[in-house]
């Protein structure tokens, strides 16, 4: 791809600037992250540190040697705090929220095929815990919450993603439910993110080592997202968010094969089948939202159908309205990335023609 038709190509979420971004997102806040010590949450909390400068940043996970560890790698940043809990124990939430501006809501159960076989324990965290932040943030008095959402809850085949089409009801429902509150809840939805604890780039490169990657369809397509892009994006939200929108980036598009060649083009592809619960292709928008769907220069905004808890003329805001019927699927998705375009975001050499 020439770079000419590189610069043609629409802006997407990777348009937007971390830095500028960041600045007064946060500034003088304090900030809670649920399941901080995951690939998004340490991520969040370092650009947060480093960029947005709150006044305190709480870190609320289930693990505390990933907390003594992460800890240990920020320099003891006196803004940091770290709180042992669980989005399942409302009590602790309610705790840990108090005196808490914004909560950023990161923690889930994410694997699919564990999903399957443990549903409920699915249920406790991606539900009932959904539940208990709403809870414990009308009753913390907290001015907004983002809430991360998947692609997976876009017409859910498998339990995951049905889990988080209900965590996003919730989320947004909240709003209504919360009344004259002022607290304010939104999701923020996008795709797979590269190089995160059980994404398909760590597993293909230990399976580099035996000359055979194993792809589950040749014509599979996933949505692409990097980690400080959803960062990024999740700030940009709480300048946006007015509450019950679910935000949806602009993002490329990739086919898992040409991922597999861009790792490892001497390796040899085997087809093994779609796993239960899979996708061949993910959807962010499908056709029954267009209805209330708004698009934007770097994403789209899916508005709540009850609202009255705030007024906003989206329109009016920038937002162009969607033709009905329009998706935002990752198959017919104008910008799909090249093997070449894919060994550079992963950091793989391109080899020689």
């Amino acid at each position: 791809m020439t770079d000419s038709n590189r610069s043609a190509r629409r802006p997407y979420v990777g348009s937007l600037k971390t830095s500028e971004i960041a600045v007064g997102a946060l500034a003088g806040r304090s900030v809670l992250i649920t399941g901080g010590t995951g690939s998004f949450g340490r991520t969040f909390v370092s650009i947060a540190l480093t960029h947005a400068n709150p006044k305190r940043l709480i870190v609320l996970s289930r693990d505390e040697v990933k907390q003594a560890e992460m800890a240990q790698q920020l320099g003891g940043d006196p803004r940091l705090r770290f709180f042992l809990g669980d989005v399942r124990d409302r009590d602790r939430l309610r705790r840990a929220f108090r005196g808490v501006d914004v909560v950023i809501h990161a923690a889930a159960l994410k694997q699919v095929p564990a999903a399957e076989y443990n549903p409920f324990e699915f249920i406790k965290t991606n539900i009932i815990g959904a539940e208990h932040v709403v809870d414990a943030a009308l009753d913390a008095g907290v001015g907004k919450v983002v809430a991360l959402s998947t692609d997976k809850a876009a017409n859910p085949i498998n339990l995951y993603g049905a889990s988080k089409l209900c965590a996003d009801k919730l989320f947004v429902a909240a709003n209504s439910y919360g009344g004259g509150s002022g607290t304010r809840f939104t999701c923020v939805r996008y795709g797979n993110v590269v190089g995160s604890r059980g994404s398909v780039i760590p597993f293909f490169l230990e399976r580099k080592k035996t000359g055979v990657l194993p792809i589950t369809h040749p014509d599979m397509t996933r949505f692409w997202i990097t980690l400080d892009q959803g960062v990024t994006l999740v700030l940009a939200t709480l300048g946006w968010m007015r509450g019950g929108e679910i935000f949806v980036p602009k993002l490329p598009t990739m086919k898992i094969v040409d991922l597999a060649r861009a790792i490892a083009p001497e390796c040899r592809l085997e087809i093994v089948g779609i796993r239960p619960g899979e996708k061949l292709h993910e959807v962010m928008v499908p056709g029954d939202e267009s209805r209330n769907t708004y698009e934007y220069d770097t994403h789209y905004l899916i508005a709540p159908v009850f609202h009255e808890w705030t007024v906003h003329d989206h329109a009016a805001n920038g937002g162009r309205r969607v033709a009905d019927g329009f998706t935002y699927a990752s198959d017919t998705n104008e910008h799909q990335l090249t093997v070449e375009e894919l060994r550079d975001m992963v950091g793989q050499p391109v080899a020689s023609a």
